[in-house]
């Protein structure tokens, strides 16, 4: 026997076909986070399964019993009477054989045995009805299950901290849980059956021991070969599983490479189709021979089966046969014993079926509540010190912050004012630090030290919520949302009703309304290429959409980040001048950008670089030579420069413009 036949792991690293190495440098392998558990259902023996069984029943008990408590009950309830029903119903088959096979008149034998046959009937009904109750209880309970175990785990995800959301580890962790909530609603189902197999199972055996006690091993005994076969079929389609699918991936790859339309153009002008089409036919035949291999496993395992379940039936019926011989047992409990051995056979094959199905979905609801204890445990705290009602500053004092896994800080020793009302710049080149800045501003960070101050209270001590409300902002990678262009503006206030005045007035202040007016339903219009009615804008259009959704917020800060990168300069002149008039209104308003001409009205600009502030001023203040590093001055100049199209001599080792550039 060779190791891949001894170990169904290895059998199942089947290794890539020569058209995979040639086309993708090996096997085609989703990196998601389903992918976990590859493999893993086959490391757990029968005896594993049987001791996790009870925990992971009990948890999906749990889910549906927060899901629907009437459902749940209706279930357990009509499966117990089920499983009742078929021991008195086995009863009455051997009271009811009894009375058939007596000696006497068969009239008079018949006239006996009609209460045992109605009573058998009656069962025979109770059985039904109860399968009908539970199979209806059980599909009412599958999607609630579902949808609350989505429910939880979306609900707690959206208030972790944004740590949590760009820690690698979490975010693994979310996408192997996501398919947690599907496991868990397929799990109520097949610990029903799990369930409905193991009461016929307990009371066929409970019958056969009342009957004779001999007879519960003769169950077994017949029952083994068929569990054995399933549970081998089982794991050989799942190892062949493994073998094969990665062959049917990547010819199906090379399917949707055929009649893609991005591609179309280049399959025909450099003849592609012919290459393609040899590599997808043999992909194919790799699978198909794995298939071919899989029906002869099945053909040999059933064999087997059959052959073993034979012996153990002939073996059965023979002790039956000596029993009868022997007078130790009469004909009818020997019949009712054939009965109940079948009956307890086929219960026990679906048992074994149903725990391998209940196992491999348990690892998916198990990573599912991983994630919820995660969450938990990483959320933004709930309460905290009030934010003063009237904010006169909003103040860095020594701020140091370093993202997870970065090996330098972005921000260092940061120390700068905000007075309410005013317009801040915040300038300098990529990765200075403006953007960590605004989010340590908004409260989605924390300081790794120093403190940002809203008036006399500390972030990191303050109801976030409160925080997170006096904000709104606009980044330059603002979400895009696949809703109507209503919505994608009214989304700014969404705790909120809708309000239509507000948001004509918040479109109009953006420039929105006339990309709303071109729209083909307006502020209905579908905002999402793909769907029917969808449209899709362009980038500076969205822009306008971006700034009314921020206008909509009507937050007491205003932070908007590269708000023009998309806009034509007279667009971008009216945006500037709009976000300068609010803070004429009282609203304080953050500006990043880099294009320094827009920042000549801000009262305050601050120029950082390498996480650090290193000028601040105003406008006139920055462009004085005898002030400052001259750093903004110099890069203000630059620009100006190739705004002009004026050549800009550079001498060697000068960083003139790398402020911004």
């Amino acid at each position: 026997m060779n190791n891949a036949d001894s170990d169904p792991l290895a059998a199942a690293a089947s290794p890539p076909s020569e058209s995979e190495r040639m086309l993708f440098g090996g096997e085609l392998t989703y990196d998601h986070g389903w992918g976990a558990h590859d493999g893993a259902w086959l490391k757990l023996s029968l005896r594993a399964m049987a001791v996790s069984l009870p925990r992971h029943v009990s948890l999906a008990v749990r889910l549906a019993r927060e899901a629907d408590r009437r459902a749940l009950l209706t279930v357990a309830l009509t499966e117990t009477a089920r499983g009742i029903a078929q021991a008195v119903s086995l009863v009455a088959v051997n009271a009811l054989l009894v009375e058939l096979l007596a000696s006497g008149d068969i009239t008079a034998r018949l006239r006996s045995a009609l209460p045992a046959l109605a009573l058998v009937a009656v069962l025979g009904v109770v059985g039904s009805a109860c399968k009908s109750a539970s199979a209806a209880a059980t599909g009412i309970l599958e999607p609630k299950v579902q949808r609350v175990a989505t429910e939880r785990y979306l609900g707690l995800v959206a208030r972790v901290e944004l740590e949590a959301i760009e820690d690698d580890a979490f975010h693994r962790l979310m996408d192997s849980a996501q398919w947690g909530a599907d496991s868990a609603r397929r799990m109520v189902g097949y610990c029903t059956a799990v369930v409905t197999s193991g009461i016929s199972l307990v009371a066929a055996a409970g019958v056969l021991t009342v009957l004779h006690p001999v007879l519960l091993p003769l169950l077994i005994c017949m029952a083994l070969p068929s569990a054995w076969g399933s549970l081998t079929m089982a794991r050989h389609r799942y190892v062949s599983w493994h073998r094969f699918v990665q062959h049917v991936r990547a010819a199906k790859l090379i399917g949707q490479l055929l009649i893609d339309q991005r591609a179309a153009a280049e399959i025909r002008v450099h003849d592609v189709a012919p290459f393609l089409l040899a590599h997808f036919r043999k992909m194919a035949e790799t699978s198909e021979g794995e298939q071919t291999r899989l029906s002869w496993t099945g053909a040999r395992t059933a064999l087997y089966a059959d052959s073993a379940r034979g012996i153990a039936t002939v073996v059965t019926y023979g002790v039956l046969g000596l029993l009868l011989w022997n007078g130790q047992t009469a004909l009818a409990v020997a019949g009712t014993a054939v009965l109940a051995i079948r009956s307890g056979s086929a219960s026990i094959t679906d048992l074994v079926l149903r725990v391998t199905d209940v196992q491999e979905e348990a690892m998916f609801v198990a990573d599912l509540e991983t994630l919820c204890d995660e969450a938990v445990r990483r959320a933004i705290p709930t309460g905290g010190r009030d934010l003063p009602e009237d904010v006169a500053e909003v103040r860095f004092e020594k701020v140091t912050f370093t993202y997870p896994g970065a090996d330098e800080p972005s921000l260092q020793d940061v120390d700068l004012v905000i007075p309410t009302g005013r317009t801040v710049a915040l300038v300098g080149k990529n990765g200075s630090g403006k953007s960590t800045l605004v989010r340590l501003l908004c409260g989605g960070w924390l300081p790794d030290s120093g403190r940002v101050l809203w008036g006399d209270v500390d972030t990191a001590e303050a109801d976030r919520a409160q925080v997170f409300d006096r904000v709104a902002m606009v980044a330059q990678d603002f979400y895009r949302w696949p809703f109507t262009a209503r919505v994608n503006i009214g989304i700014g206030r969404s705790a909120a009703p809708l309000d239509e005045a507000r948001i004509g007035a918040a479109a109009a202040y953006a420039g929105a309304d006339e990309v709303v007016g071109d729209l083909p339903r307006g502020l209905d219009t579908l905002l999402s290429r793909g769907y029917k009615g969808g449209q899709e804008i362009s980038g500076g259009q969205w822009q306008k959409i971006g700034l009314a959704r921020a206008r909509y917020r009507d937050g007491a800060v205003l932070i908007v980040d590269e708000p023009t990168s998309a806009l034509d300069p007279a667009a971008e002149q009216r945006v500037f001048d709009q976000i300068h008039e609010l803070a004429g209104s009282g609203q304080t308003t953050i500006l990043i950008t880099h294009r320094l001409h827009s920042v000549r009205h801000a009262d305050l600009i601050y120029v950082l670089d390498g996480g650090r502030i290193i000028e601040r001023g105003t406008f006139d203040e920055l462009m004085d030579p005898a002030t400052g590093t001259g750093a903004f001055r110099s890069a203000y100049e630059l620009q100006a420069r190739q705004f002009r199209h004026a050549p800009v001599p550079r001498q060697p080792g000068s960083v003139e413009g790398e402020v911004l550039q």
